[in-house]
């Protein structure tokens, strides 16, 4: 048996109890809920993919049981059981409950790994109420059972009546393999259910990064299944992230060399979009804050684009280098690294950032040389990806002007803020808010219910420009994002300036009807392309109005959907039957639609618009930080919601009539 496959107890390393994981749960899964919960699943995850990429496992499962337990198995060679010399107990108790124990940290256990540290599958024992271990190795199999991190007993052959606490039909065909069941501790997470979906696109995701394994979903609460395999890796996800988009060229371009074990993916495909959509990868870990590898990527990137536009005389020797947001228009890029797991280091547990120095140069080697040999190699695709890039530089030159004229007209009207902005007292950013509100009228009612200490108020005049399909040039020529831009503070474009925001809660407040929710989609499809950190640094959030006031005598209520309305009725004194009956006060039939209905002394009235509340009545549903709604925007997958905004607000119209016969059944219509 050779190093590289021997797997046996002395190869597991002991550093550390459990107890840290359970006192700050957030520094080893980042967060304590819905997410963090996944990261769980992710953790058990990737030591099923450590085997996987070892060579010794081709399925992983994933099994989602009734009651919140969670299943991940994997066809490898099972977790060693043997008493672990130093310690005198089974090495597999002490990967289970002991935080840095793990088969990762060289010795040939395992080379490359997704799971740093081995912390992973000892951190989900420690935030788990119950944890079950099964181990087939050897033509037999072993299970120990965990609660809170500790063990209930010793390792165990398995018997077929072994007494389970949840139900299952799942069958684990391995006749090798590890098999991890958990229920999280609902002391410690907000929610212990999983979300089917969102772990589809999680083991999807790594399913095209990891060629050639199968992933198996399977959901017993539901029925639902899903299965993935994709023997072409990244060239897929490419073509996946691409599928709504007009391609430049049309295969994309795919880069693969090993550089002193090194491991790089590069796969990079122009879309004649305005947007860029970059992933990357460390070990089959997603780091969504880049790291040395990615900026290696963007380094090559440019510098392969330059000498080849000055090779074939597009750019001439006086002209200037194209920069780094030249290059971004319309590219759709996957960057993935594996190397020694001994070796990498990131910058946090929840491996966000990759802090290799020694990645970058790399990299940036590989990619360069696999640029010049595509571009050598293709030239009629390398000419439409110039012309893509100077058109880009072009437009970006057009922009800067733009953007210093709105920058010298403010001077010039002798103020630097919009005249229609009522601004607040505070000059504290994070105490400041601003509300962008729909309308004069509504923006009327806003400014004289605010708390004018804290409360800025910005009117917007009708629909936005729909800024999927526009350069920053045309963005810029609409007054009222010019207005929206000025008033923010934080600048556009290649000099944009965060720091600068001058409201660190920016509410968009629109009508509760289908013009309401377009321009709030406006809105969002701005910020989402043009100032993204915004949202990404947590300043996005959605007012949310009342849709109704019931009002008996002087009793008022107000109700923010129609089951909050039956239910404010239903505890209001005795109601008579006609008044209780709901299917007469659906907010679709036309009685209800005007501006009230009287029922049994009920006065039921439904709000239209902002515009029919007087500024007691918005301040008090709507603004007043005490009893106001407010739902934070945020980003958990930007390549499914740039997909998104692409299909909605893009120029396709099948990808977006497709969209809307699927969802049909699902949309509340305001008729």
């Amino acid at each position: 048996m050779s190093a590289s496959s021997k797997y046996s107890a002395e190869q597991i390393q002991v550093l550390e109890g459990l107890e840290p994981v359970r006192k700050r749960p957030g520094m080893y899964i980042g967060s304590t809920d819905l997410r963090g919960l996944h990261h769980l699943v992710k953790e058990v995850v990737d030591n099923s993919i450590d085997e996987a990429l070892a060579g010794h496992a081709k399925n992983i499962w994933t099994i989602l049981h009734e009651e919140n337990y969670v299943t991940v198995a994997d066809d490898g060679r099972g977790i060693p059981v043997e008493i672990h010399p130093k310690v005198g107990v089974s090495a597999l108790e002490v990967i289970m409950t002991t935080l840095h124990a793990g088969g990762k940290f060289g010795d040939g256990g395992y080379k490359v790994s997704t799971g740093l540290h081995g912390v992973g599958v000892s951190a989900v024992n420690a935030l788990s109420d119950y944890l079950r271990a099964e181990v087939r190795r050897d033509g037999k199999e072993y299970f120990q059972e965990y609660s809170k991190g500790k063990a209930k007993s010793k390792v165990t052959l398995t018997t077929k009546d072994t007494n389970l606490p949840f139900k299952t039909n799942f069958i684990w065909q391995a006749k090798n393999g590890t098999k991890t069941t958990f229920l999280a501790d609902k002391t410690i997470f907000s929610t212990i259910t999983p979300d089917f979906e969102k772990l589809e696109k999680q083991l999807k995701q790594v399913a095209y990064l990891v060629a050639g394994i199968f992933f198996h979903l399977y959901d017993e609460r539901t029925g639902q299944e899903r299965h993935f395999y994709f023997q072409s890796g990244l060239a897929t996800l490419i073509k996946h992230l691409n599928r709504n988009k007009t391609l430049i060229h049309p295969e994309p371009i795919l880069i693969h060399k090993v550089v002193e074990g090194i491991d790089v993916e590069a796969a990079i495909q122009y879309n004649d979009g305005f947007n860029e959509n970059v992933e990357s990868f460390a070990n089959v870990v997603p780091t969504t804050e880049g790291g040395s590898h990615l900026t290696g990527f963007r380094i090559a990137l440019t510098r392969a684009i330059n000498d080849y536009a000055r090779k074939i005389e597009a750019l001439k020797e006086k002209d200037e280098n194209l920069t780094g947001e030249d290059i971004k228009e319309g590219l759709t890029a996957v960057v993935s690294i594996k190397m020694d797991s001994d070796k990498i280091q990131f910058e946090s547990q929840t491996k966000e950032k990759l802090g290799n120095a020694e990645a970058q140069p790399i990299v940036a080697q590989v990619v360069k040389d696999g640029l010049d040999m595509f571009f050598e190699e293709n030239p009629q695709d390398a000419r439409k990806i110039m012309e893509k890039v100077l058109l880009a530089a072009r437009a970006r030159a057009a922009a800067r002007a733009a953007k210093d004229a709105v920058i010298r007209k403010g001077a010039l009207e002798g103020m630097t803020l919009p005249g229609k902005l009522a601004d607040c007292q505070n000059r504290d950013a994070s105490q400041s808010e601003l509300y962008i509100v729909e309308g004069d009228s509504a923006g009327g009612s806003a400014k004289q219910g605010r708390d004018r200490k804290f409360q800025a108020i910005l009117p917007l005049r009708g629909k936005i420009l729909n800024t999927e399909r526009a350069r920053l040039d045309k963005v810029l020529e609409f007054e009222e994002i010019k207005a929206l831009v000025i008033a923010l503070g934080t600048g556009i474009g290649d000099t944009v300036d965060y720091n600068k925001t001058r409201y660190h809660r920016i509410i968009i407040m629109t009508d509760a009807d289908v013009d309401g929710e377009h321009i709030r989609t406006l809105l969002l499809t701005f910020f989402f392309r043009y100032l993204p950190e915004i949202i990404n640094k947590g300043y996005m959030y959605i007012a949310q109005p009342p849709l109704y006031k019931v009002q008996k005598g002087k009793e008022i209520h107000y109700a923010y959907s129609d089951e909050e309305r039956d239910q404010i009725i239903k505890k209001s004194s005795v109601v008579s039957r006609q008044s209780s009956d709901k299917t007469s006060l659906k907010a679709d039939s036309p009685d209800a639609i005007g501006t009230s209905l009287r029922t049994d002394g009920y006065i039921i009235q439904r709000y239209k618009g902002l515009g029919e509340m007087n500024p007691d009545q918005l301040w008090e549903t709507t603004m007043n930080p005490e009893n106001r709604i407010l739902k934070q925007v945020t980003i958990e997958d930007v390549s499914a919601t740039d997909e998104v905004f692409t299909m909605l607000m893009g120029d396709e119209v099948p990808p977006r009539k497709r969209f809307i016969q699927t969802h049909a059944k699902l949309a509340t219509l305001d008729i």
